[in-house]
């Protein structure tokens, strides 16, 4: 199991990345748009500065829902390789028997 703080940490960054997703969105068409004036788009790049750092995107971690491991994490699961073996194994997951011989 992860650290619970790291876990929590996590789970207000994706919160917060939800919440001023609209708002980095928007800045973020003005700054890339070259058709505005160089000003506008510099005030626009200061208003994203300015904004919480553990709202981008791109500073959550993918961890697993089951144990919390940041490594080994099959997205289309939403777990880690551990735990979709423990899982399978217990035949808990659907399709996915656990080979033996």
């Amino acid at each position: 199991m992860a650290k619970l703080s790291a876990v929590e940490k996590n789970k207000r960054r994706r919160k917060l990345a939800d919440q001023y997703a609209p708002k980095r969105a928007a800045l973020k068409a003005i700054i890339m748009n070259k058709e505005t004036p160089i000003e506008e788009r510099f005030r626009a790049q200061l208003k994203l500065a300015e904004l919480p750092r553990n709202s981008a995107k791109n500073r959550i971690r993918n961890r697993c829902e089951v144990s919390g491991r940041p490594r080994g994490f099959y997205r289309k699961l939403k777990m880690s390789r551990i735990a979709l073996r423990e899982l399978g194994a217990r035949g808990q997951v659907p399709g996915i028997v656990k080979s033996s011989w």
